[in-house]
């Protein structure tokens, strides 16, 4: 008997423990959000939130209001819903609310990069240095000369110049841009070791191609990736792809390409100054591999997609295309030179911008989480107070609160190229809901410190792959009357959303 008590004891005192960790003893504290930890112990609501996070949302948002806590896999995580309020979010100091924790956990659970102090500045810098200003213009030439080796190679040798191709419009648009930026970023393959430019550019078609191809398996199971809940069977393909590109964008495979660009260079000369192994130093070249390159092809599909459903923006978009190629004295003909379509002529597109924007807004569903690093106070703008706790997560989907709410953005859902042109022209950038200036309404590319540093190159790939698509081809839809296809739910808060499936078009030469 003496000797079952101390064990009963400690049984006890283990499930205590366990149902603890597990969240069943947490209760709403005054002053703190309305709080649903779901109906499973730890899961809560995850599998629910994972299925489909705006339909989660959106119910969590009827019954508690614009904020409320959840628990999600172990996690309390408290929604921010009020787009007036996303100042409190954006603003609130890193020593409360910091990103870089939350990232961290993240590239190494998919990845398999292990972060260090210092990245996210390092980052930063490199990007404000090479992916902007004076350094867009060197990445502006290097995705064209990519582009149109990938685009525009066959001209000239086709008997039937004038024939239709047909394709996949996502495939296409995301296997473009995607090996044209891959390109770009990660150099070209050196014209000395295959004996001509020709034979160069040919393996780099080649190469990039069978990397697409790779990284599009890599891309399906991300989000699953992410989440932690791959099958054995997935888990043992996303090894296998790790160590693929690991090895395919390796500091070994960088040192015999040429025209790499800065940006990656940079980084990885970085990383070595930082004494960080060789074997660390290549999962981070793929993380930047996916950070660049996972959602430019994606967004070009639904700009493309768009224009094709909506005549009168086709026609507005290629109209000032036509314009600025005519102003900077170059025209596309038959046995011409290449046009040079420089990051002058991309900034005097209005147009082409307002298009732009709208498609991100319509398409992007980035969701953007801080991890709680001391008790704090989530001041609203309506004058509301909630306390949070240390060790807990805050979220804000923009998508649900913002994009989709038809007192800021009437008729929601639908494409209008010119829902963020004004009358004389220039961007839009007053929106209301409640009478009151709503600061954030569009965040495609995040906000504060987790905004995407290479959001100005990330839209140049995906302007000048339109801007040339429009000036060399004519294409339609295979059917006029397809309807736009649905975005796939399981990808929610990872940036640029895919459709659930694709859309057949056809191209040819314009001229």
């Amino acid at each position: 008997m003496e000797l079952l008590l101390p064990l009963l004891a400690a049984f006890l005192a283990a499930l205590i423990g366990g149902l603890y960790i597990l969240g069943v003893f947490r209760q709403r504290r005054p002053g703190e959000p309305p709080l649903d930890k779901g109906l499973v112990p730890w899961l809560g609501h995850v599998l629910e939130f994972r299925r489909d996070t705006l339909k989660f949302l959106e119910r969590m948002k009827q019954k508690h209001g614009d904020v409320f806590t959840v628990q999600i896999a172990g996690f309390y995580m408290t929604f921010l819903q009020d787009p007036l309020s996303f100042g409190a979010f954006v603003k609130e100091s890193r020593e409360k609310l910091d990103f870089n924790n939350f990232a961290a956990q993240l590239v190494n659970r998919v990845f398999g990069y292990k972060a260090v102090d210092g990245d996210h500045e390092v980052l930063y810098l490199s990007s404000n240095k090479h992916l902007k200003g004076e350094g867009l213009e060197v990445m502006t030439q290097a995705m064209m000369s990519n582009l149109q080796n990938l685009m525009l190679h066959s001209i000239g040798s086709a008997p039937d110049q004038k024939s239709w191709k047909e394709d996949g419009l996502f495939m296409y648009s995301y296997n473009i841009v995607f090996r044209a930026g891959y390109l770009a970023l990660y150099g070209n393959v050196p014209h000395k070791s295959e004996g001509s430019e020709e034979k160069a550019k040919e393996k780099d078609r080649s190469e990039s191609e069978a990397l697409f191809y790779e990284f599009r398996k890599y891309d399906q199971l991300f989000p699953n990736l992410a989440y932690g809940v791959l099958l054995p069977k997935e888990k043992r393909e996303a090894d296998r792809l790790q160590s693929f590109f690991w090895d395919a964008v390796s500091v070994q495979k960088l040192k015999s390409k040429d025209n790499i660009s800065r940006w990656v260079w940079d980084m990885q000369q970085a990383k070595e100054e930082m004494g960080m192994q060789e074997a660390m130093i290549n999962k981070y070249m793929f993380v930047l591999l996916w950070a660049s390159q996972g959602n430019t092809g994606p967004s070009s599909f639904w700009f493309l997609l768009f224009l094709l459903k909506h005549p009168e923006a086709m026609k507005a978009v290629r109209d000032e295309v036509d314009k600025v190629l005519k102003e900077s004295g170059q025209e596309v003909r038959p046995g011409g030179p290449l046009i040079d379509l420089t990051r002058e002529m991309l900034m005097k597109t209005p147009v082409m911008d307002s298009a732009v924007e709208e498609t991100l807004r319509l398409t992007a569903a980035p969701l953007l989480t801080r991890a709680v690093l001391q008790d704090m106070t989530l001041k609203m703008a309506d004058g509301r107070e909630y306390f949070i706790r240390k060790g807990d997560r805050v979220a804000i989907f923009p998508y649900n609160a913002v994009h989709l709410d038809p007192e800021i953005h009437p008729d929601p859902h639908a494409f209008k190229y010119d829902r963020f042109l004004n009358p004389d022209g220039s961007r839009k950038t007053d929106f209301y809901k409640g009478g009151k200036k709503v600061k954030y309404y569009n965040m495609p590319w995040g906000a504060g410190v987790s905004m995407c540093p290479g959001r100005f190159f990330a839209t140049n790939e995906l302007k000048q792959f339109v801007f040339l698509m429009l000036v060399y081809f004519e294409f339609e839809l295979k059917n006029p009357d397809v309807e736009i296809p649905q975005i796939d739910f399981k990808r929610w808060g990872f940036g640029s959303m895919q459709p659930v499936k694709d859309v057949q078009f056809r191209y040819r030469l314009r001229f």
